[in-house]
């Protein structure tokens, strides 16, 4: 389906229980060719699904016909990841279905609950940017602005994370292996995508020498589409993934010859490249499989808007009038030279109307300030799989770098350091700097980051280009993280306020006065312990896992990376088991807290996967010693998901944020907690920043080293072994676990990350180590004072509307995009 057709009005069902129950036994029959009677879980969910769909299906090719009718400014997301989590309930959120459908499926027989957990979440991202980009494309459907998202439709997503004898392990994350009712194929729109060859010289029909590509290889790109629905308000919007196939899957004659395994090896080959989720890039082969899914998606989705999308006779010399192409950090940046390489030797435009035209229709979004997470890509291998599009590189490059000569005539340094080609360690694309160079505007993701791209990691840039650097600090969709995934808290601001917050966040200002009603504080720790209660009950049926409800719940969820410092956290564990062991604290003083963690490592993160291991060593040790009569537990459930993050982030009393500061671009999950009544503690980093500036001191809590502070103390030479010696409590910790006491006796398990801190110690962990303890002896004050925690609880939800996703979107649209809303027709 795309947008370049005009849908035929289709039958909408009824928006009745009978209605819904007619089309659920008919799709139970004639689509999943069963009776009630026989029908599996899965297949009542399939059905189920496939049902409200089509509720949904009415209004989507309502938004296709009005949007090609009106031909508005739309934007392309594109991203490596859209997280999504399941989307049944965001379905019937959207449609404002759920009390028909539970109540048809209940005349049946059938527990809606029970098929909700059939569901399986898709594997399609790993964090916070693909999270971020689903957030960002619900908004768009719900403010009603036109938007494709495109990305690659994983066949296994990242991995599905195990734990074994504490160590991860990494499995296959089969979350198609059931079917899928929320997407759409249409293998008879795939777009052929080309690789490898060599470039060559041309006449061309105007007398003009050109070049084209030649290509050696090439595979399909099969789009999937989901639908997007707004909440309430009739839109749905488009996201499309790719998935990759062989243009010829099966030879018959080598398959005759006996030869089975080379007869179907140009579809393994082909099919690898949407296999999985950022494959593992430390051999050559990895490398090169991720450069191939980068181009890939972005050539199948520039193609796609292009030939399906736009009409046929569309002038493209309109196209930024029509399109803005959003760079979801560095993966997608290849799409530049993708546009040239169309408008030059596809189309025969002249060089500069290209760039020109070009150069409005990609803004970039950077989401790191760690140098390594910038993508850079090695000339020879880009040379190898994309010929052409090194060519148009290199030209960007030379234009570029002549400009800024005339610009700088005396600063030949300044013009080598901001060229797009890296000379050494290794000749190599820079593709932060060609989306800087290329795209109407760069925008950071909190004030923070924003600044410090500014000054530290695009510096010359934002110099040479001042007007283009700007911020869009990021936000969360409400409708998933407050509305479906905290009822309770939904139920009672609602009641307090009405629920306009759902769609205007920024209301939730008027919940202020009642953090001083004692009535409404306690109805809101009724919130929150009946969601501790259904997280105790999550937590014993996925996992195994029992927790106190009675305990503080102390949560640190995010990716395992080193600047997260998710090893700061575990130090303050290991730090009160040792005060309770030595009897330097009684246990009857210790606050009753449960730490959950939650992170997956990079397969080849060595130093992540080591420090996985030791959180589940230490929660092992702590939760099986009687001294501690269950008044510390650590809880560490594997394959952390959307869906978990539900149950775990409504549940939660303090949210640990607590990177390096300097080092974390915004941060969303620090949105969420606070949004759902948890205090944070946490540095002046990200978003946090922001956070803490509008819901007051008071009801947060800072520690730690400003980002001058870091900068200073590593400028000047940073020792961590003097913390280690002059702080009594960090010797005894570290001491602790190298002395083997958390893996049986065993002093070389851990010693790595011993040795790390202590020679290294890239994220001052150890600077940090003392601030931090004292912050959480704060926590445990302010903790023991419920009436005053509760009162800081409800000033969080009240002062975190600006975090709403939909405010971002507000923020690009009038910033970047300049889009419009498209509204149905009345």
């Amino acid at each position: 389906m795309t947008e370049n057709s005009t849908p035929t009005p289709i039958a909408t069902p009824e928006h009745t229980v009978d209605g819904f129950v007619r089309e659920f036994l008919r799709e139970l029959n004639l689509g999943q060719g069963t009776d009630l009677t026989r029908a599996s879980v899965n297949d009542k969910y399939l059905a189920m699904a496939r049902t409200v769909r089509h509720y949904l299906m009415v209004r989507w090719l309502e938004t296709l016909r009005r949007q090609f009718q009106i031909q508005a400014k739309s934007v392309a997301y594109l991203s490596a990841e859209f997280l999504l989590g399941r989307q049944l309930d965001n379905a019937l959120l959207a449609s404002d279905l759920e009390d028909v459908v539970q109540e048809g499926l209940a005349s049946l027989g059938i527990d809606l609950a029970e098929l909700r957990e059939a569901e399986v979440e898709p594997g399609l991202g790993n964090g916070g940017l693909g999270r971020l980009a689903a957030c960002f494309i619900d908004s768009l459907a719900t403010m009603n602005v036109p938007c494709i998202g495109y990305g690659i439709r994983y066949e296994y997503g990242i991995f599905r994370q195990t734990f074994v004898d504490g160590w991860q392990v990494e499995k296959p994350d089969n979350w198609l292996a059931l079917g899928s009712p929320w997407e759409f194929p249409h293998p008879e729109a795939a777009v052929t995508v080309d690789f490898g060859g060599h470039t060559e010289q041309y006449v061309a029909d105007d007398g003009q020498t050109r070049s084209r590509w030649v290509p050696g290889w090439s595979v399909l790109g099969v789009p999937y589409n989901y639908m997007v629905p707004g909440y309430e308000n009739g839109r749905v919007n488009t996201l499309r993934l790719w998935s990759a196939r062989a243009t010829r899957a099966f030879d018959l004659e080598i398959f005759n010859a006996g030869d089975y395994a080379q007869a179907v090896r140009a579809q393994t080959f082909a099919e690898n490249i949407s296999k999985v989720l950022y494959p593992e890039d430390s051999t050559p082969q990895g490398k090169e499989l991720r450069l191939q899914q980068q181009y890939f998606f972005v050539a199948c989705s520039i193609r796609d808007f292009l030939d399906q999308v736009l009409p046929h006779d569309f002038d493209l010399h309109k196209l930024p009038e029509r399109i803005i192409f959003q760079l979801n950090d560095t993966h997608p940046v290849i799409a530049i030279p993708e546009l040239m390489r169309i408008l030059v030797d596809e189309k025969g435009w002249d060089w500069d109307d290209a760039w020109a035209t070009t150069q409005k229709c990609f803004a970039y979004t950077c989401h790191t300030l760690l140098p390594e997470a910038l993508e850079v890509w090695p000339v020879d291998l880009l040379g190898k799989l994309l010929p052409r599009h090194l060519e148009i590189i290199y030209r960007i490059n030379e234009d570029f770098m002549a400009e800024l000569r005339e610009a700088y005539p005396d600063d030949e340094l300044r013009v080598r350091r901001m060229s797009i080609i890296a000379e050494y360690p290794e000749r190599a694309v820079r593709m932060a700097y060609l989306a800087t160079v290329a795209g109407s505007k760069v925008n950071g993701v909190a004030a923070l980051h924003s600044q410090l791209l500014k000054d530290k990691v695009l510096h010359d840039f934002s110099d040479y280009f001042p007007d283009k650097f700007i911020n869009v600090t990021n936000g969360v969709t409400p409708r998933r993280f407050v509305r479906l995934a905290n009822p309770g808290l939904s139920e009672l601001v609602t009641a307090a306020i009405g629920d306009g917050w759902v769609t205007d966040l920024e209301r939730l200002k008027e919940l202020e006065p009642l953090a001083e009603d004692a009535e409404f504080r306690r109805a809101f720790r009724e919130v929150k312990r009946a969601n501790k209660l259904r997280l105790v009950d999550v937590l014993k049926e996925r996992d195994g896992i029992v927790i106190d409800p009675d305990t503080m719940l102390d949560v640190m969820v995010k990716r395992l990376h080193e600047y997260k410092r998710q090893t700061l956290k575990l130090l303050h564990v290991v730090t009160l088991y040792d005060q309770v062991r030595s009897g330097a604290v009684r246990i009857e003083d210790v606050t009753p807290r449960t730490f959950a963690f939650g992170a997956k490592a990079a397969p080849g993160y060595k130093m992540a996967k080591q420090t996985i291991g030791l959180i589940n060593a230490v929660g092992r040790t702590i939760n099986n010693d009687p001294a501690l009569q269950g008044r510390l537990t650590v809880a560490f459930p594997a394959n952390y998901n959307v869906t978990l993050a539900e149950k775990l982030i409504p549940a939660a009393d303090l949210s640990e944020q607590i990177s390096l500061a300097g080092k974390e671009a915004s941060g969303t999950g620090n949105m969420k907690f606070a949004l759902n009544g948890a205090l944070t503690i946490g540095t002046d980093d990200g978003a946090n920043v922001e956070i803490r500036e509008l819901v007051g001191d008071d009801n947060f809590f800072l520690f730690g080293l400003l980002e001058p502070e870091v900068a200073e103390i590593v400028d000047r030479g940073y020792h961590p072994t003097s913390f280690y010696e002059q702080n009594r409590s960090l010797r005894h910790a570290l001491d602790l676990i190298a002395s083997g006491v958390f893996s049986d006796g065993d002093r070389t398990t851990f010693e790595p990350i011993v040795s790390n801190l202590l020679s290294e110690d890239r994220f001052l962990v150890l600077a940090d180590y003392q601030a931090y303890i004292d912050a959480q002896a704060r926590v445990d004050e302010a903790y023991a004072d419920t009436e005053a925690w509760t009162r800081s609880a409800v000033l969080n939800v009240a002062r975190s509307g600006y975090f709403s996703s939909d405010r971002s979107m507000r923020d690009y649209i009038d910033r970047i995009w300049h889009t419009h809303p498209v509204l149905p027709e009345r």
